[in-house]
């Protein structure tokens, strides 16, 4: 009888084994897994740069940086957790690397500064089209593009996108309030 190893357990319960043998495949440096493994991954990811990055081609520069980490940190990867996680992780990262190379966003604003009221009713999304949202993000300012995109679409709590970013929690929470009162007023002259 086989005993599977708490390394292969896990690997199973978060990862295909298609997908395990394509890691290692590409850790291995086999340029068709590398190839399949841009092709699983790459629309995805693109959109994703394409919420912090406005110009399509910068988004995709960005997207070649990620996957240039995402390939060599492929050792790193433990085979725990969802493997799509790991991959967008680097790509957000990498995003703000950027932006933080362009130094053109998130200026220290107070919360109490914020001059847009935000009224307690949610504005209803899904009456856009993605794309229509795509573009009504990608118009925003930087500072609050990167902040929404972090807090709403990624997840990141304030806490988070302050230390990563640099930044104190009330300047993301400000950046964040501004994003949505943009969102909501572009919303409603449509």
């Amino acid at each position: 009888m086989h005993c599977a190893t708490i390394s292969e357990q896990k690997q199973s319960k978060n990862l295909s084994m298609e997908e395990v043998t394509l890691i290692k495949q590409c850790i291995d440096g086999n340029p068709r897994a590398q190839k399949a493994l841009f092709d699983m991954f790459a629309p995805k990811m693109l959109s994703v740069c394409m919420r912090y990055v406005k110009d399509k081609m910068r988004a995709e520069d960005v997207l070649q940086d990620a996957l240039v980490k995402i390939y060599s940190k492929l050792p790193e990867y433990k085979f725990e957790g969802v493997f799509e996680g790991w991959i967008r992780r680097i790509v957000v990262n990498t995003c703000l690397d950027q932006l933080r190379k362009d130094q053109k966003f998130l200026k220290e604003i107070q919360v109490e500064e914020v001059s847009y009221r935000i009224e307690q009713h949610e504005f209803i999304a899904e009456k856009l089209m993605a794309d229509d949202l795509m573009k009504l993000i990608q118009s925003m300012p930087d500072g609050y593009r990167v902040v929404f995109n972090m807090f709403a679409i990624e997840g990141f709590s304030h806490q988070e996108i302050a230390k990563e970013l640099g930044v104190t929690e009330s300047t993301s929470k400000s950046q964040y309030l501004r994003a949505r009162a943009y969102l909501k007023d572009r919303i409603e002259k449509r």
